[in-house]
């Protein structure tokens, strides 16, 4: 009896693979060896494809990034642009946690990532900002949303009512854990609401230098 054929081996087939490895386990799980073993495949075929543990890492974040929707920045004003754009980042980033520290680094060289980066900035200098103002404008974008992602507010509290017996202005932190989608996901859009205002009034006020 022939032996069944093996799935051809792609780029593809690797950041899939490399991916939902991530996803499940973390980045410090991922190896050569270990998402060879994932494909069923011997590790030095995947060489053929990446040079090295570090690409296939830039692979994942890479595809992670083109899920987000940059394409509102062209059906909208700067102010809605920003706040659509950044709530599909956030919810990409929210399916993929455990890429986040690297994508926190920047774009890189990621044509994906280089693509968003130009779609915010050009959005923002077609408004009007100035190149400075829009700089920052996107820095701030990018610490609100990656920063929320890097962990939960909620869950960096213990649940033991007896350990805020000392901190009365805490003494229902422990209940924080079991709201941790309201709270956190609260956060989020009170930042960005706050931060798109505070944009928005600069703005009406002609400070865009």
């Amino acid at each position: 009896m022939a032996r069944p054929r093996q799935a051809l081996l792609t780029r593809e087939r690797i950041v899939e693979a490399a991916s939902a490895l991530i996803d499940a386990e973390g980045l410090e799980a991922l190896s050569m060896r270990r998402l060879a073993t994932e494909l069923g495949v011997q590790g030095p075929s995947l060489y053929n494809h990446f040079a090295t543990k570090a690409e296939i890492v830039d692979a994942v974040a890479e595809a992670v990034v083109a899920q987000v929707d940059i394409g509102v920045f062209a059906d909208c004003d700067w102010r809605e642009g920003l706040r659509l754009w950044a709530r599909s980042y956030h919810a990409v980033l929210a399916a993929h946690p455990n890429i986040v520290p690297v994508l926190a680094t920047g774009p890189g060289r990621r044509p994906h990532g280089l693509a968003m980066a130009e779609a915010v900035y050009g959005a923002l200098i077609d408004a009007g900002w100035s190149r400075s103002r829009a700089t920052h404008i996107g820095a701030l974008m990018r610490y609100l949303i990656t920063g929320s992602a890097l962990g939960s507010f909620a869950l960096g509290f213990a649940d033991d009512p007896e350990l805020y017996d000392r901190y009365p202005h805490l003494h229902r932190a422990h209940e924080l854990a079991a709201h941790r989608a309201a709270v956190d996901e609260g956060a989020f859009e009170l930042g960005l609401d706050v931060l798109i205002a505070g944009l928005s009034d600069h703005y009406d006020q002609g400070v865009r230098r």
